[in-house]
């Protein structure tokens, strides 16, 4: 007669295989959670930018007699601005107060607190308004830092910045802008 034994425990191999199942189950989780931590954190990036690019062009509109200066007389059209590490923006002109500003003083007024936003809130942040006909890039399908320019050209408001720095790499330049925003066809 044959009499078969059971075992109520379980064996090594089967406990290895179970924690070895459970390791890779919480390295999935916690790579996932990287994950999200690092878009949650691009989003906000971007969160910012628009609300900076969206006050930008309100102030733009505001000061509509700079607006309706000429290309070459307003200071708002082929702003440049790269943000460095060490970056200090220039203060703003002191004619706020009790004192009234000319438009082009409230256009640099404008462009120093910009400076000042960028540099806070953006890592190495770059900034470009121009006139640009065709800000996405077709061949690319990107947006692109060059302005087409032309008098008829919709005025564009372009942000870019580089992003977070990982484990030996080195953080990604702002090589192509993020966002751009268009003024709207019937703005100066």
């Amino acid at each position: 007669m044959r009499h078969l034994v059971y075992t109520s425990g379980s064996t090594l191999v089967e406990v290895l295989v179970a924690l070895l199942l459970l390791a890779v189950g919480l390295l999935g989780g916690s790579a996932m959670q990287l994950s999200s931590l690092r878009a949650r954190h691009e989003s906000a990036l971007l969160s910012t930018a628009m609300q900076l690019a969206a006050s930008m062009a309100e102030r733009m509109r505001a000061n509509s007699t700079q607006m309706q200066a000429l290309d070459a007389d307003n200071p708002y059209l082929g702003l440049d601005y790269e943000a460095g590490p060490l970056d200090e923006a220039a203060g703003a002109p002191a004619c706020l107060g009790n004192t009234t500003c000319s438009a082009a003083q409230l256009a640099q007024f404008d462009i120093a607190e910009w400076k000042q936003q960028l540099h806070k809130d953006l890592p190495g942040a770059r900034l470009r308004i121009c006139r640009d006909a065709l800000a996405w890039d077709a061949a690319a399908q990107g947006l692109h830092w060059s302005c087409s320019g032309g008098s008829g050209a919709p005025i564009v408001i372009k942000l870019g910045w580089r992003g977070r720095q990982t484990r030996g790499r080195v953080a990604q330049e702002s090589a192509l802008p993020k966002i751009a925003m268009q003024l709207a066809a019937g703005a100066p």
